[in-house]
């Protein structure tokens, strides 16, 4: 299903949850603060993606254009940095992905994932740029792809992992074989890179840190373990949460179905072991955005709790994690509905958990 970036015409689909931890129970619900989205800025053109410098600032994406925007969440203030040139925003493609360099700013390099024709040739490029005065240059493409005639499972999740790697999603380009080829084919998989886009030392498959992936919008490290939780998008059925483990084969491939039980239906491809999910969705939600919830001051409660949204509906949700923190101890239980759908989530430098949709940033509060 065609549904990352498409908020104009999404509506909320009704859905049912499975947690495939064994014995999965709900929390008898007490008495907690109230979670409520406060908008940081809105009437923004397409903030798909974002991330944090270490001070604060908040620096985002233009989905459609691929400008590159700083904004300082306190004053509101706002400054176009830099375009890259060629995006193309069909369906989910895009300027999808953003990231700092680890070092920041001693070494002033920012790095995206964008949907564009260079050359010729339309790609999913992971690439960088330097910044000075306020103003970027020396564009480098680091890692070129060949986008799909259809405009969707693009991926663009970027993010800095705790080794200092560069993680990269890479959606199976609405062709589900792509998922399980790994040749040189890198649709449909988990990169794990150094910063100049070759392949990480320890990696089990050249730049391949996992594998078997339809399409993601969302991963993040847990900060108490250091471990990679990753949403993923399925097509009409099972929505999932995924631990991913090096070397994974996370099972969706040219034998997906959903008319057997889920979610082995869409994790039923490519050599064993095959990694079910943690917990899926049966019905579809649009999955996305996850951030851990780590003092992050929305009740003692749901400190260590794995947060994420989903874009048909712009719900928020929250799941506990198990004693061991592999999988989860019941079910989620839903935060708030967001003022729109909900694309990426991020924590700030201080805690804080921020979102975005298709037209602004929010951040998360309790009241």
């Amino acid at each position: 299903m065609q549904r990352i970036m498409k908020l104009a015409v999404l509506a909320a689909v009704s859905t049912s949850l499975v947690a495939a931890a064994p014995n999965p129970t709900i929390a008898a619900t007490a008495h907690r603060a109230v979670v409520k989205a406060v908008a940081v800025k809105t009437g923004l053109n397409g903030p798909s993606a974002f991330t944090f410098a270490p001070g604060g600032t908040i620096w985002y994406l233009e989905r459609g254009t691929g400008e590159v925007h700083t904004l300082n969440p306190s004053t509101g203030g706002d400054h176009r940095v830099f375009t890259i040139s060629g995006v193309d925003g069909n369906g989910e493609r895009g300027a999808l992905g953003i990231a700092l360099h680890p070092n920041w700013p001693a070494t002033p390099r920012v790095f995206m994932y964008v949907t564009r024709t260079h050359a010729g040739h339309l790609q999913n490029q992971l690439v960088r740029f330097s910044v000075s005065g306020g103003s970027g240059s020396n564009l480098r493409i680091l890692l070129a792809t060949p986008a799909s005639a259809s405009p969707y499972h693009n991926g663009g999740r970027i993010l800095f992992g705790p080794d200092h790697k560069l993680y990269v999603v890479i959606g199976d380009g609405h062709n589900s074989t792509n998922s399980q080829d790994r040749t040189n084919n890198l649709r449909g998989k988990i990169l794990r890179l150094d910063t100049d886009g070759t392949a990480a030392h320890g990696n089990p498959i050249g730049r391949i840190w996992s594998y078997g992936h339809r399409n993601s919008y969302g991963f993040t490290f847990d900060p108490q373990t250091k471990r990679l939780w990753e949403t993923e998008n399925g097509p009409e059925c099972t929505d999932e949460i995924n631990l991913v483990v090096k070397g994974g084969n996370f099972g969706w491939g040219p034998n997906e179905t959903c008319s057997t039980p889920k979610p082995r239906g869409t994790n039923n491809s490519g050599p064993k072991p095959r990694h079910l999910p943690k917990v899926y969705f049966a019905s579809p939600i649009g999955i996305t955005g996850a951030a851990f919830c780590d003092r992050c001051r929305l009740g003692g409660a749901r400190n260590g709790d794995l947060i994420f949204g989903d874009v048909n509906s712009g719900t928020i949700r929250r799941i506990d994690l198990n004693a061991t923190r592999t999988g989860f101890a019941g079910s989620p239980h839903v935060l708030l509905t967001a003022p729109e759908g909900v694309h990426s989530m991020e924590v700030s430098p201080n805690g804080r958990i921020f979102f975005s949709g298709s037209s602004g940033i929010y951040r998360l509060i309790a009241t």
